[in-house]
């Protein structure tokens, strides 16, 4: 490998831009063994991605991911497509020796993840390094959060209640976009959002998941066709609608493997709540809540305080101590969504050039994934459902 990181990027939309910004800003901040190169984006519309590159910040586009693969002067490729393209385009990058940087959930099946995960352990021992990009692990106060468990600041953890609400899609006329399409998303809510509450309770708390028991709910099932231009149907009449074939909404009650019971709530029909993601756990000596419509805070309720001076305190993670913030502004200054996918390369970048495995890997994602799968066997059986290991 040279000094560079030559990384070629396909897919160009939302999490695309996401991804951009992270290689545009990563080594002008953070001191890391290896430069980011912006080398190629890819994607299927061959004006859509000229586009995309010049606004982006990239060197040049294709619409070949295959090609892109083959290609020598790559050295990693990130997925930034949707769930159905996850599994051909890592497994093939894997294979051709390239580091992988592949977005969640990491599959729309257990058999792929099985089946990505496997060549992610077989490419490791190559030096070939993966990891699916949870990018809430990377928010400040979350790591903060995750640091103070491990020290038993709030002791035994009893309860932990987790929600993920938003509303993009109340309106019965939105229309039929892919994540309402299950042979192309996986899951609707579930897997969308709900995947992003399973990995950082169980990332913050070091416990698993072991077994749910749930519901799941779709209370818009038509929709109109999408057009490319419009949004409305191919043939211009909104009254042409198509079945959604997803979850509007997932809920579950869980056991974790350290005794702990949980409450997860993932819905994108929660009038009025844009990116509402809220995680509480609750301990022996103390409580800690973290709430991303106020991320740059984590609430510390110290229950071994004398009584009088009890009650949530609190914290505000821009201090140079505290994860991560030291490479950003002065004390007091918050930082904001992006931030948390350039602390994603910042920490792929720093694990390939050191030769150590990054997190969460793709083994780690995979048993998110069975989360998911477990959550939608409950659902449709109306039964606790174990979780598989």
């Amino acid at each position: 490998m040279s000094e560079q990181l030559r990384v070629g990027m396909v897919g160009y939309a939302f999490m695309g831009a996401a991804h951009s910004q992270a290689w545009r800003t990563v080594n002008h901040f953070f001191d890391l063994p290896l430069s980011a190169r912006m080398s190629v984006v890819c994607g299927r519309d061959p004006s859509g991605v000229a586009a995309a590159r010049d606004k982006l910040g990239w060197e040049s586009s294709t619409t070949d991911w295959r090609s892109l693969i083959e290609r020598d002067d790559i050295d990693l490729i990130d997925i930034c497509t949707p769930g159905d393209t996850h599994a051909e385009i890592a497994l093939a990058a894997l294979a051709a020796g390239k580091h992988v940087l592949c977005e969640k959930p990491l599959a729309n099946t257990v058999a792929e993840a099985r089946q990505m995960a496997a060549a992610a352990s077989a490419a490791q021992a190559q030096g070939v390094r993966s990891m699916c990009g949870f990018n809430y692990r990377r928010v400040p106060a979350v790591e903060l959060m995750r640091r103070m468990v491990a020290a038993g600041r709030i002791g035994q953890i009893r309860h932990v209640r987790a929600v993920y609400l938003q509303d993009w899609i109340v309106d019965p006329d939105f229309p039929l976009v892919w994540r309402l399409r299950k042979e192309v998303a996986g899951s609707g809510a579930l897997g969308d959002i709900g995947a992003h509450i399973i990995d950082m309770t169980q990332f913050v708390t070091g416990q698993s998941i072991a077994s749910v028991s749930a519901l799941t709910e779709t209370f818009v099932r038509s929709r109109p066709l999408p057009s490319a231009s419009s949004g409305l149907s191919a043939t211009g009449d909104s009254s042409d609608r198509g079945e959604v074939t997803v979850d509007d909404a997932a809920l579950f009650l869980a056991r974790l493997s350290g005794g702990a019971i949980a409450t997860y709530e993932a819905t994108r029909f929660a009038t009025g709540r844009k990116n509402g993601l809220r995680v509480e756990l609750n301990g022996s000596l103390g409580s800690l809540v973290f709430d991303f419509e106020r991320m740059n805070e984590l609430s510390f309720y110290d229950a071994t305080l004398p009584a009088g001076e009890q009650g949530f305190t609190p914290i505000l993670v821009t201090e140079p101590e505290h994860p991560y913030m030291a490479a950003w502004w002065p004390t007091g200054h918050p930082i904001g969504y992006e931030h948390t996918f350039t602390h994603e390369v910042r920490d792929l970048i720093a694990s390939i050039g050191d030769k150590t495995d990054p997190a969460p890997s793709f083994s780690d994602a995979l048993q998110v994934q069975l989360v998911l799968d477990a959550v939608s066997q409950s659902a449709q059986s109306s039964q606790w459902t174990k979780v598989e290991v």
